[in-house]
């Protein structure tokens, strides 16, 4: 009787085991203290329907409260109850349906410790963000260029919009080259898997290789390395005081997800009668004469037709996006979110993640992608001061608005509402935003040309631009290689302007890393950039101090950054013709001072100092 005992024993373990691996939990874990508090695990069997299922626990502390079933009777929703008093260990999960019994397990971690000092440390106006494309930056391990089973394993580097093979380790392996640049903080396109096929759009037939094509929420792509080359990076940057901002999609999946593959219900995903692309207008969502047609083409239309649009009013999804948010941060450790495609989510759906990200994590940093047409626009996405028939709570957004005004400062002539005037006149909209501090300013990133090639590869507007990004209030963001005089157009598509960091791969004739492969130009916008990063990074009144800006005459614009401690000069002759700096016209500014000091040459600057067309000085004033 002993031995018959044992051999059903083991029987019934050997179908509880084949029966987890049936099975797939999302969240795949949780973790005691949370104030989420209350999870709704999705559980998915990819071989069988539940039928009738009861749910039942055991646990101490956790408690289940619902159990929901779906149209596709492959899924179940189990509403838990984590109290305060649960503790780590496996959680295990009765499910007794008709003619059907199943055991499964499901963990609670312990919470990581170090909020805001280790973790979960946010990104500010103190800080400097390098954009990088894993793919393209560096390959750190050429063994998992080409991953078995993945539906794409195509790595072709002469090709800009097949894989490359850059990885996290090849991120990795450039810290010291960031720190030394002066960045201190890395937002990476997505690092979610993409296991999709090749692609065909515009371009030709196109691979995920930017990241934006999510299929499993809760994996790392292993063709970057996975889940352990991503906490390695994380644990490795954290070491050298440098940041990890990860890529939030909440708008938008890859057709081979299980959510749109094989969808828990239709209403997961914004559905139309025959295909509907996105309108892509902002303004339709907060024009005060709008209509809801345009609105719901906005919100709900898709980006292209393998970009399935996700249905945030749905509670299950919902709930699945904000889980995914909270225990990314927790498993990761990372310390910010970039939102891709902000202004095509949901209102109260983007308001009820943010909300929950800064409950659990109080120091965490946020800013969305809002790719908006003016101030107004860009302000309606955040904390705004604006009487609008929404108000969102977003800290911060990626400023495009000011972004463009930059370049026009650069590239404009000198009018009425053009040229340094258009930059004067955005700026002077900030009365918009309650924190703009918190915007992510930047020239260029990977879905627009080149920065250096919009400049018409001038070195006197490169440096202009510099001195712009770094002193300007919010958030420097610098786009891969801009450092190096990296340049393109798209053209003939997006990969064009997404190529290969000079140096990241074993095969490449130069590694630009190093000082002596650099050529004349290379060298001076590496240094100029080095030297304003850095001067940045130790002067208070450029990372939180107020700004004074004065009426830009001739094509002459000067602005001033300061606090107690430091006062720093801004002057930008975006004209073809020499202007005169006259200090008095400055004297709110300079009364108290009789020093001034470039602070990427040394050199003293006087009364009446000439600039030269196209000349701009970062300037640091003394008594």
């Amino acid at each position: 009787m002993k031995n018959g005992t044992l051999f059903l024993g083991i029987l019934f373990f050997c179908f509880e085991l084949t029966a987890q691996q049936n099975i797939e939990l999302y969240p795949t874990h949780w973790f005691t203290g949370m104030k989420w508090n209350k999870v709704q695990l999705i559980v998915r069997n990819t071989s069988a329907s539940f039928d009738n299922v009861a749910v039942t626990t055991q646990y101490p502390g956790v408690s289940i409260t619902k159990v929901h079933a779906f149209e596709n009777k492959k899924y179940l929703a189990i509403d838990l109850t984590i109290q305060a008093s649960a503790k780590p260990g496996k959680v295990q999960l009765q499910l007794n349906g008709t003619g059907s019994k199943m055991n499964l397990a499901w963990e609670l971690k312990a919470r990581r410790k170090g909020m805001g000092t280790s973790f979960a440390n946010g990104v500010t106006s103190k800080d400097f963000i390098y954009l990088l494309m894993p793919d393209r930056f560096s390959n750190g391990n050429p063994a998992n260029d080409k991953v078995a089973g993945y539906l794409d394993t195509v790595v072709n580097r002469k090709d800009p919009i097949k894989r490359h093979g850059g990885d996290l380790e090849g991120v990795a392996n450039q810290l010291d080259y960031l720190k030394d640049l002066g960045v201190t903080a890395i937002w990476m396109t997505p690092v979610i898997e993409n296991d999709m096929p090749l692609q065909s759009e515009q371009a030709g037939m196109m691979a995920g290789y930017h990241g934006y094509w999510f299929t499993n929420h809760y994996a790392i792509d292993k063709r970057l390395g996975g889940e352990k080359a991503y906490k390695n990076l994380i644990e490795a940057a954290h070491a050298k005081g440098i940041k990890i901002i990860q890529d939030a999609v909440y708008n938008h999946i890859g057709n081979e997800h299980w959510m749109y593959k094989d969808a828990p219900d239709k209403n997961w995903i914004n559905q139309w009668t025959s295909y509907t692309n996105t309108n892509h207008r902002d303004e339709a969502i907060f024009d005060p004469f709008g209509n809801e047609a345009d609105k719901k083409v906005m919100l709900d239309g898709w980006f292209v037709p393998h970009l399935p649009d996700i249905n945030q009013r749905n509670p299950f999804v919902s709930n699945y996006l904000i889980q995914h948010a909270l225990w990314t941060v927790e498993e990761f450790g990372i310390d910010g979110w970039r939102v891709d495609t902000y202004k095509y989510c949901d209102e109260a759906f983007m308001n009820k993640v943010n909300t929950a990200l800064e409950k659990d994590f109080p120091t965490i940093s946020i800013f969305g992608e809002a790719v908006a047409n003016t101030v107004a626009g860009s302000a309606y996405f955040t904390k705004n001061n604006m009487n609008a028939a929404f108000k969102h709570n977003a800290p911060g957004t990626t400023d495009f608005p000011l972004s463009y005004a930059m370049m026009d400062a650069l590239n404009q002539p000198f009018g009425w509402t053009q040229g340094v005037n258009k930059l004067y006149m955005t700026l002077s909209q900030d009365f918009l935003y309650q924190t703009p501090e918190k915007n992510c300013i930047f020239l260029d990133n990977h879905d627009m040309e080149r920065f250096v090639s919009m400049i018409g590869e001038d070195m006197n507007k490169y440096k202009m631009g510099m001195n712009l990004l770094f002193t300007l209030r919010g958030i420097p963001q610098l786009y891969y290689g801009t450092e190096l005089w990296m340049k393109n157009f798209k053209d003939p598509n997006d990969g064009m302007v997404r190529l290969d960091f000079p140096g990241g791969f074993q095969s490449d004739l130069s590694d630009k890393r190093l000082a002596g492969n650099r050529n004349p130009t290379e060298a001076k916008s590496f240094d100029y950039v080095r030297a304003l990063a850095n001067f940045r990074k130790k002067n208070s009144a450029l990372q939180t101090g107020k700004m004074m800006q004065y009426l830009p005459k001739d094509g002459l614009y000067v602005y001033f950054r300061y606090d107690e401690t430091s006062t720093v000069m801004v002057v930008l002759n975006a004209s073809s013709k020499s202007n005169t700096l006259d200090w008095k016209l400055y004297r709110e500014r300079t009364k108290g001072f009789n020093q001034a000091y470039d602070v990427i040459s040394g050199e003293s600057l006087k009364d009446k100092q000439v600039l030269a067309p196209m000349e701009s000085r970062v300037v640091l004033l003394s008594k």
